[in-house]
């Protein structure tokens, strides 16, 4: 079946829709698939797995609510998934000889008459994790979700330097890209040797003691360096960090690095786990350079975050079950997909918010991974002192007009990015302002089936004859709230 021929069967009012769902669960200590639907459904002889009842005790309704945050921060989404107990067949699956915690779940939605490999790969509705089995009264029990992004809710690294000497128990620095200032380990005091970052690395730029820069060997394979002597007070490092084939200071390389090869090793994604064309169309469009030193229990998710949240992305796991990156921004990229009264329930398209006017954006950039107290710089000039003692650079991008007509403060609070230069952070900076400066509403509406392809971040072009809309309205998709029961979806849009 093409994906135009399941478009097509989603709108017609002849489909038998099943949703049909494969848990991994751990039985009695083996590791094992539950076949779940919300209607009768026996796969054929030629499908994988072959002729396998689904049992048809699942209800799914609104599975999984997928969101951008009008904020930037970007977070886990979170769902459940009912299964009927009645008569008490199911009791065992919420005692120990059951584990469902952190365990691949994912669901179709098909067509009873169909096999499975009637089924294109837009078939796929989920694609995350059973966070854990609960009961919901006495015939009922609640399978909770969560998306695949609860995979990288884990430390960047725990390796730690080892062996008998005071910092025996401190984590290994990781850099990421070009970072300023940073607190390298000492792992050698008899040699001055000392480690920023567990791995091989590009380049050291520059070793300092009290500000001053000072002769020292780099070992660029094993990301250390040694001093040529004693140093007179705190040894701080700029560099360009790792070097795992090769070096990157991207937010989309970079958070291609982190999710690939940092965190637990099981947790790791692979290239089968993210949306290649979103990270390379992400990467195109934001070459800018970025740095990141973690030193501690850093988490892989929050780095990420931290990444492109510094160029107002954010992190989102398609229903394919792929890592994308997505930017909210209007006008939204590519082509807009065009929504007209008739792919809406009537009277159900409603304005549900609106964001405050910003007349000033303020951002950190080029951020000192080691503030220092300017009376403890020695032999530098004053205007380097105020880089080593102030933690950020920042630059702010006002609007005179949006100031007054809305009574603004002009002193708007600081946003930290990890951003390099002045004229990236003044680009961004500009961007951000440009975007809020107007107010902007949210809308929802009940969607047909025909929206239930539409996805995050995606562009449109809402008509309607309420709203000003219609001459139409661009804007783009910031949440989608499929009813895989009804073949209806929520989608809630901001223009």
């Amino acid at each position: 079946m093409t994906d135009a021929q399941y478009l097509d069967w989603l709108k017609s009012q002849a489909a038998y829709r099943c949703v049909l769902i494969e848990v991994a669960v751990q039985i009695g200590g083996v590791e094992s698939v539950v076949y779940l639907a919300t209607k009768p459904f026996t796969s054929g002889a030629a499908d994988t797995p072959a002729n396998t009842m689904y049992l048809p005790i699942a209800t799914v309704g609104t599975l999984f609510t997928e969101q951008l945050s009008l904020e930037g921060d970007g977070a886990l989404s979170a769902g459940e998934l009912e299964i009927d107990n009645t008569g008490g067949e199911r009791d065992a699956w919420t005692g120990t000889g059951y584990v469902f915690m952190n365990r691949s779940m994912k669901a179709r939605l098909g067509d009873i008459r169909w096999t499975l490999t009637d089924l294109p790969p837009i078939s796929r509705i989920f694609d995350g994790i059973s966070a854990d089995i609960a009961p919901r009264g006495r015939n009922k029990f609640g399978l909770k979700l969560r998306d695949k992004l609860q995979r990288l809710n884990t430390a960047i690294s725990e390796a730690k330097m080892g062996g008998a000497g005071e910092n025996q128990d401190a984590l290994l620095p990781i850099a990421l890209g070009q970072v300023f200032n940073v607190t390298p380990l000492l792992i050698v005091p008899a040699t001055l040797k000392y480690q920023v970052h567990a791995g091989p690395i590009d380049s050291i730029i520059e070793v300092r003691d009290n500000g001053a820069p000072v002769a020292f060997t780099a070992d660029l394979a094993t990301g250390t360096f040694t001093l040529a002597a004693e140093p007179a007070g705190a040894v701080t490092a700029s560099l360009r960090g790792d070097k795992s084939p090769v070096y990157a200071e991207t937010a989309a390389q970079l958070v291609k690095r982190l999710v690939t090869g940092y965190g637990k090793v099981t947790d790791r994604f692979i290239d089968d786990d993210i949306d290649l064309a979103s990270f390379a169309a992400f990467d195109a469009a934001h070459p800018q350079g970025m740095g990141l030193y973690a030193t501690d229990r850093m988490n892989v998710l929050t780095a990420c975050q931290m990444l492109v949240g510094s160029l107002g992305g954010q992190l989102v796991m398609s229903r394919l079950g792929k890592l994308r990156i997505v930017q909210l921004a209007l006008p939204g990229t590519g082509t807009p997909f065009v929504i007209r009264p008739e792919h809406m329930v009537d009277g159900t398209l409603s304005p549900t918010g609106r964001t405050a006017a910003v007349g000033a954006v303020k951002l950190g950039f080029c951020k000192n991974w080691t503030v220092q107290e300017a009376g403890t710089l020695a032999g530098i000039p004053d205007r380097h002192k105020d880089l080593f003692s102030n933690e950020w650079r920042t630059t702010t991008k006002s609007d005179a007009a949006t100031l007054a007509k809305f009574k603004l403060n002009a002193e708007p609070v600081q946003q930290d990015t990890l951003l390099l230069t002045r004229a990236e952070a003044d680009a961004e900076a500009q961007r951000r302002l440009d975007l809020w400066k107007v107010p902007r509403t949210t809308y929802e509406f009940d969607g047909l089936p025909e929206l239930l392809q539409l996805e995050l971040g995606q562009a449109v072009t809402v008509y309607s004859p309420r709203f000003g809309m219609s001459a139409g309205a661009a804007g783009i998709v910031i949440s989608l709230a499929p009813d895989w029961t009804t073949g209806r979806v929520k989608v809630g849009f901001l223009v």
